[in-house]
């Protein structure tokens, strides 16, 4: 199973800031909707989640500038998981070019009382998948 998982899109008139580049919370936006598109594929076989994700941490070095019409690819790959929280790896390129990297801490609640919950080895299988 494969470890990674990507996306690709251009970057619209709406995600540019005043400095004719993408705007750095649209940054933290695609960040955040990659970790939740890789958690879709990742548990599409399952009936039911009972769980849900909370960021507890975000950091984010910026690198390089996107500007409008770039086709940007947004990587994203699971780390250090253990306990009740996980960490989770951005890279957002245009081309080979490194645009931001980014460690974002999410924290696993269980979906009805939203309480930490420990990851659970089931859990913990379906984010580091083995070889």
């Amino acid at each position: 199973m494969e470890t990674t998982f990507e996306s690709t899109r251009i970057v619209q008139p709406n995600e540019i800031d005043e400095y004719n580049h993408v705007n750095n919370v649209v940054y933290v936006q695609w960040i955040q909707e990659i970790a939740d598109e890789h958690w879709k594929f990742l548990t599409k076989d399952i009936e039911k989640i009972a769980y849900v994700w909370f960021v507890v941490r975000h950091e984010i070095d910026y690198k390089n500038q996107a500007k409008l019409g770039d086709l940007i690819t947004v990587k994203t790959w699971v780390g250090k998981t253990e306990g009740v929280k996980s960490v989770r790896h951005v890279e957002i390129k245009r081309g080979e070019t490194l645009l931001v990297k980014s460690e974002t801490t999410f924290c696993m609640l269980h979906a009805k009382t939203l309480r930490p919950t420990r990851i659970t080895e089931s859990i913990l299988n379906t984010l580091l998948p083995k070889k």
